[in-house]
């Protein structure tokens, strides 16, 4: 059997405490946030359900108990969810420890990510091409609010720049990951994306990156929550995949 063959699996990371939020977290976890009629983290499983996966772990930790309550056994969006309850925080990488029987290859992603991703086509090109590790990336640009000076050694202006502006290629916070990366990740203490970035990188271990073009916002900051319920309600079909 062909892995495009095999039910594709997705594992969520949904455990976060969601301070950058505050105060809408104080009482709902982060993943629960609604935009539009759904939580964020429903818009991710129909996505997902949409893109052919048939089964969904959630990591989860703080207040697991409302995020099993409300999405259950996945049977309502006709998906399998199950759970892996952490004991302790143990940030982003770390929780893939705690599964046991996760498949060759499996999509991993965060539980806050509203975008027009094509997970399907994302998960295939990873399988086709036999990656470790591809992570979906987008570019942003970030302004200085401020004029920027210039100096020489001698503190003697040079240049000058109002408000500049930079381009960065950022994970978007949704990658394809091969079980392989398991060796790779220690058990027991927390170990995020960036320690397994750096660690993948000093080893030689090539790491993909598959820069998306489309549609992504994170919402873990109010200003970004707000932005995500209008272009939520702005792109509510392209959004879930209608």
């Amino acid at each position: 059997m062909s892995e495009n063959s095999v039910p594709k699996r997705a594992v969520i990371l949904a455990g976060g405490r969601g301070t950058r939020l505050r105060p809408y977290t104080v009482v709902l976890p982060k993943p629960l946030m609604p935009v539009g009629d759904y939580p964020i983290l429903e818009v991710i499983i129909r996505q997902l359900t949409k893109a052919g996966f048939r089964r969904i772990t959630l990591a989860v930790n703080h207040q697991a108990n409302l995020i099993k309550a409300f999405f259950g056994d996945g049977s309502t969006w006709g998906i399998c969810i199950d759970y892996s309850l952490e004991s302790v925080p143990l940030s982003t990488i770390a929780p893939l420890t705690l599964v046991s029987d996760l498949p060759e290859h499996f999509l991993l992603m965060n539980g806050d990510v509203l975008t027009d991703l094509d997970f399907r086509q994302f998960w295939e090109r990873h399988v086709a091409e036999n990656k470790l590790f591809t992570i979906a990336a987008a570019w942003r640009k970030e302004t200085t609010d401020y004029g920027v000076l210039h100096v020489d050694a001698s503190q003697i202006l040079r240049g000058f720049q109002e408000k500049p502006e930079t381009k960065h290629l950022v994970s978007m916070g949704v990658y394809v990951v091969s079980r392989e990366v398991l060796a790779h990740i220690p058990k027991g203490i927390a170990y995020g994306f960036d320690d397994l970035m750096r660690d993948l990188i000093a080893r030689g271990i090539t790491v993909q990156v598959s820069p998306h073009a489309g549609y992504w916002l994170d919402i873990g900051r109010p200003d970004d929550y707000r932005r995500a319920i209008e272009d939520f309600e702005n792109g509510r079909q392209q959004l879930l995949l209608a």
